[in-house]
């Protein structure tokens, strides 16, 4: 019913933008200075550090593009908006960690076979600055609005690489006060691996939101009985459940309403439940009244119909 849904995707570009920029800012710089540090110190701990950093920094940009974009009302062909390009860069984001991941950790291995002297002090003093630029990065980012992907992959990759900076600093320390070289590519290791989850975390939740699957934790079994079990309604088929983008649930639905119910309250009825206890603002319900002459055991309303038919409990 036009007029009946007013659907808001309000978001809070200038404030996100002004906390993503500065976390940015920060972040480019001290990666400016890791390198060269890494470098001089011949230390891959150092460098591979840097290089997640480079991912922080692309994720950033890509979320501040991906912002601006998403504010685009709807036009064209394109009646979504341009909503999906956050998910498009954080599958890029997450490929990218992966193909990293996989680089240092060979280079990692080498140096565990034949590791090369490094200068355990500069390692340290690096790493522990590292630790406080990735604290108040880690700050900043947690205030923006996390529901989007693009800023909960920022935020977690941050969070990695404070994880990374501490390992990295322990390995300076090692290598400072024992002379254990091999500390440095251990250390790289454990920033391989907090890449791989990081990366294979955000391919399969963008991998998710592309194939149109039902937001994680939601059992589409159970909404279907529960929307069946709305008083008036006969049955609820065709019902689909996916993800515009991140936090943006939708779903379609057939229903049939009893002879005698009036149809619009019931699709209201819907509607409210499915805002407060499924949190989907954006519901498409096609709502016919049941034939009078259908028993409740018959064949589904639709003679192609796409899914499971939830029917009230007897």
């Amino acid at each position: 019913m036009a007029g009946e849904h007013q659907h808001t995707h309000a978001v809070s570009v200038n404030a996100d933008r002004r906390l993503l920029t500065a976390a940015l800012s920060l972040i480019v710089a001290y990666m400016a200075g890791e390198v060269v540090v890494g470098v001089v110190a011949s230390s891959l701990a150092l460098l591979s550090d840097a290089a997640h950093m480079l991912t922080d920094a692309a994720s950033i940009v890509l979320a501040l593009i991906a912002m601006r974009l998403a504010a685009r009302p709807p036009r064209g062909s394109f009646t979504y908006g341009l909503r999906r390009v956050e998910i498009l860069s954080a599958q890029a984001n997450g490929l990218t960690l992966l193909l990293l991941a996989v680089w240092l950790g060979y280079e990692a291995v080498r140096r565990l076979i034949e590791p090369p002297p490094v200068a355990g002090g500069l390692v340290l003093g690096t790493a522990l600055v590292g630790i406080v630029v990735n604290l108040v990065a880690t700050w900043l980012i947690g205030r923006a609005n996390r529901t989007s992907l693009n800023i909960r992959g920022a935020y977690q990759h941050i969070l990695t690489d404070l994880f990374a900076f501490v390992a990295t600093a322990v390995a300076g320390a090692v290598m400072l006060f024992t002379g254990f070289d091999r500390a440095d590519g251990i250390a790289t290791l454990v920033v391989v691996a907090l890449m791989a989850k990081a990366g294979i975390g955000l391919l399969r939740d963008s991998a998710r939101i592309f194939l149109e699957a039902a937001p994680a934790g939601t059992d589409t079994g159970a909404l279907g009985e529960r929307l069946a079990g709305c008083d008036g309604v006969a049955e609820v088929h065709d019902l689909h459940l996916w993800t515009i983008t991140s936090g943006e649930p939708a779903l379609s639905a057939h229903v049939l309403v009893r002879p005698g119910y009036d149809c619009h309250r019931v699709r209201r009825e819907m509607e409210r439940l499915l805002r407060e206890e499924y949190q989907v603002d954006h519901s498409t319900l096609q709502v016919d009244h049941q034939p009078a002459a259908a028993a409740p055991a018959a064949e589904p309303y639709c003679e192609r119909s796409h899914g499971p038919v939830h029917r009230p409990a007897r």
